[in-house]
């Protein structure tokens, strides 16, 4: 069922959401992408080249398809934060709020500086036929479905999220519908490219989403996931044992667990394509810089993207998990949380998060 939602997403977006066109019009031009883990370590800035005043960020920028109703609509608010209403049992623990929204656009920014300019990596083109149908699983505000079905207009996009936060104006071959990606496929059709974007966290059961995924493509169809997984590394040893990074990142893969739910399952997405029958398996692990550290101007401008994702909402991605995952209070998680940015904005600590690209094709047979 087709989206319609009550209100337009808010037009006054942080200012440097605006200039973030700036990093896929630099990727563009020039080509470049992200660091690999296949290549040299990053070169860290000389700490004489810090400016005075090195914050790159203030605090916290403030199975049935379902019918868009009021149920749906009531979102429930947590900690002065807003998450779905789809399903109470459902164990997805981001919130759905503008200040989400406009982090996942500021993302979708990141990634595409990341990938050079480009929304995906699986070699699509065919020579015999245009793309029929793709899935866009956990489609967020739906900007990388936009961004597809204008580039696409021959083919038909479908967006699936529990939130109905996405736009009302959209490309006439272009469609949202709320629904649970846990749930059973009832697609009375088949797709061409399936493609899941920071998933981490949000599925449960991998080997069976992959093989809903294998059953749902046409064969020659391909998959492709892009995601974060934890913990951070750093390659100079920077990023101490027990600091408060690294203890941020193994108490949200502690609380994930409590959920059923796993904030290293990117580290196993390839061999589960594999085992769900998928040839032409292919890995990339991007770096993404903590923050402004490298030395390299265009490295330099993705750890700013960076910091700005994941310290600029780290209590939006973190409140849920530790205060009904771990118990924490809110005033316990907001005190700890202070020591982590503190911390993910040292230039002296030249920490980076591993962004694996995994992709793969259903056998044309």
């Amino acid at each position: 069922m087709t989206i319609t939602t009550e209100a337009e997403r808010p037009t006054d977006l942080d200012p440097d959401l605006k200039t973030a066109a700036t990093a896929t019009a630099t990727a563009t031009t020039t080509g470049r992408h992200a660091p690999t883990t296949e290549e040299s370590d990053l070169q860290a800035e000389s700490e004489g080249d810090f400016p005075d005043d090195d914050s790159a960020l203030g605090d916290d920028a403030a199975s049935s398809t379902a019918s868009i109703n009021s149920s749906i609509m009531a979102y429930r608010t947590e900690n002065g934060r807003t998450y779905h209403a789809f399903r109470e049992s459902i164990n997805y623990v981001l919130p759905n709020d503008s200040s989400e929204q406009e982090r996942l656009d500021l993302q979708h920014h990141l990634f595409i500086l990341t990938l050079g300019g480009k929304l995906y990596l699986s070699p699509l083109q065919r020579d015999d036929k245009p793309l029929g149908r793709v899935l866009d699983a956990g489609t967020g505000t739906g900007v990388w479905a936009i961004d597809f079905a204008d580039a696409h207009p021959e083919t038909q996009v479908l967006g699936i999220d529990l939130s109905p936060i996405q736009p009302n104006f959209l490309p006439t071959n272009l469609e949202f519908q709320v629904d649970d990606l846990e749930d059973e496929w009832t697609y009375n059709y088949k797709f061409d490219f399936v493609f899941g974007r920071m998933l981490t966290g949000s599925i449960g059961d991998w080997p069976k989403f992959f093989q809903q995924s294998f059953d749902s493509l046409n064969p020659g169809g391909w998959i492709e996931c892009q995601d974060i997984t934890f913990p951070g590394e750093s390659d100079d040893g920077t990023l101490l044992k027990g600091s408060p990074i690294d203890q941020w990142c193994e108490l949200m893969t502690e609380a994930a667990n409590n959920f059923g739910r796993s904030a290293v399952s990117a580290k196993l997405y390839k061999q589960q394509m594999i085992d769900a029958g998928f040839i032409n398996v292919a890995e990339v692990i991007y770096k993404w810089p903590s923050n402004r550290w490298p030395a390299d101007p265009y490295y330099k401008e993705l750890g700013f993207w960076c910091n700005h994702n994941i310290a600029g909402e780290l209590s939006g991605l973190s409140m849920a998990l530790f205060t009904k995952g771990l118990g924490w209070s809110f005033e316990e998680v907001e005190v700890f949380l202070a020591k982590v940015r503190t911390d993910m904005r040292d230039r002296r600590i030249h920490a980076w998060w591993p962004i694996h690209v995994v992709y793969g094709q259903k056998p044309d047979y």
